[in-house]
């Protein structure tokens, strides 16, 4: 049962980081830094979108238009850090 709550929160952390590179990389592409004609560039990108946004979209929907400000991610960072703090500080000790 360890390894399973080990292997949770590792997805949850591998993720957190997926969240962080696709901000990153939406700044990147906002401010033309990076080349969107580029193959790897338009890879790398729908590669991003097609992995945090099914996570983002609800909370998007829910939340009010903050005009050009998008704070979702930051939302699903905070739900990501509590799960895996309530994972870590109350499921774990409860099942070891």
């Amino acid at each position: 049962m360890l390894a399973l709550i080990q292997t949770i929160v590792m997805a949850l952390d591998i993720y957190w980081w997926f969240i962080i590179a696709a901000v990153v990389f939406s700044w990147l592409y906002a401010f033309n830094v990076v080349n969107p004609r580029n193959q790897f560039v338009g890879m790398f990108s729908n590669f991003l979108f097609r992995v945090t946004e099914p996570a983002l979209r609800p909370i998007r929907n829910i939340m009010p238009d903050l005009g050009g400000i998008d704070i979702s991610p930051i939302i699903l960072l905070l739900i990501i850090f509590f799960l895996r703090q309530f994972i870590l500080t109350t499921v774990a000790p409860a099942i070891i």
